[in-house]
């Protein structure tokens, strides 16, 4: 099976340079990469690759550069692959996934294992990502465990199944459950499926996001509009809505240096009062 990676970026062109050395010492090399990006500013320059690599630039935000890089990818691979730029993939990763679809024609998605998520912490370099999977230890071979949808850092889909679904571009800049509401979609057509034998480390970057107000406008907007949008379940929104604004609640008193809690909590706040006018947009964070 032919395997497309697709790299969405912003402002980070020295991860996107690590992330595709990485990618030489897959078992398995991808038949292609496909890196997303506004700007020529926002990516490498001379990269050299043992396998073919293409740039694509448009419109600013996570859904819409993965739109521009699915329109280029089109039919011409069967299975692409999203990584965040900042994520480190085990080298056996996509031999695996490439395993898994083929034996597994049911499946429709197939995220990978974390074993550490630098985005629910300070964050962590590269060298610390190479660490974890060095003291990881060899994969248990296990059955893949069904998923309301795949995680945005490592996700890969099976092409046949995609047609003319694209991500939603109201969701705009980081995205925010972008993730949540294009896999969920996909469950109509087959499996969404956890595997823990492919992982990788997230290293949870921080630079290249939005303020802290804008993105606590979005974990309230987002889920809100997918409740209304119909793409995930009223308990699965209302639950994320409701343990992000406590944690901002909580921990604005004494924010951790990394998390602008308190201009999180002032996005929360804003977006309530605009739910609670009937006014769900999420590209109002284009206005902050």
């Amino acid at each position: 099976m032919k395997v497309a990676v697709v790299i969405a970026t912003f402002g980070r062109p020295e991860h996107v340079t690590r992330l595709l050395a990485r990618l030489e010492h897959q078992t398995r090399l991808p038949d292609a990469v496909i890196i997303s990006a506004p700007d020529a500013e926002h990516v490498p320059g001379g990269i050299a690759s043992t396998f073919p690599i293409s740039t694509v630039f448009g419109r600013t935000g996570l859904p819409a550069q993965r739109n521009i890089a699915l329109d280029v990818a089109g039919d011409r691979f069967d299975i692409v692959t999203f990584f965040d730029d900042d994520f480190v993939p085990e080298d056996t990763y996509l031999a695996g996934v490439s395993t898994a679809f083929e034996r597994q024609p049911d499946w429709a998605v197939v995220t990978g294992q974390v074993l550490k998520d630098g985005a629910t912490t300070a964050g962590l370099t590269w060298n610390e990502g190479v660490q974890v999977l060095r003291e990881a230890g060899p994969a248990a071979e296990t059955g893949g465990v069904d998923r309301l949808c795949g995680y945005g850092c490592n996700m890969s889909i099976r092409v046949a199944f995609i047609g003319d679904l694209r991500f939603d571009e109201r969701l705009v800049l980081y995205g925010w459950q972008e993730d949540v509401d294009f896999t969920s979609q996909l469950r109509a057509k087959g499996r969404v499926v956890a595997l823990h034998s492919i992982r990788g480390v997230h290293l949870g970057v921080k630079s290249g996001r939005v303020s802290g107000v804008r993105f606590g406008y979005s974990q309230v907007a987002n889920p809100i509009y997918l409740i209304r949008k119909g793409t995930v379940p009223l308990t699965f929104a209302l639950r994320l809505v409701g343990k992000n604004i406590l944690a901002n609640l909580a921990r604005s008193l004494w924010p951790e240096s990394y998390v602008d809690r308190r201009g999180r909590l002032r996005g929360n706040l804003l977006a309530l009062s605009h739910v609670a006018r009937g006014r769900v947009e999420p590209e109002y964070i284009l206005e902050i």
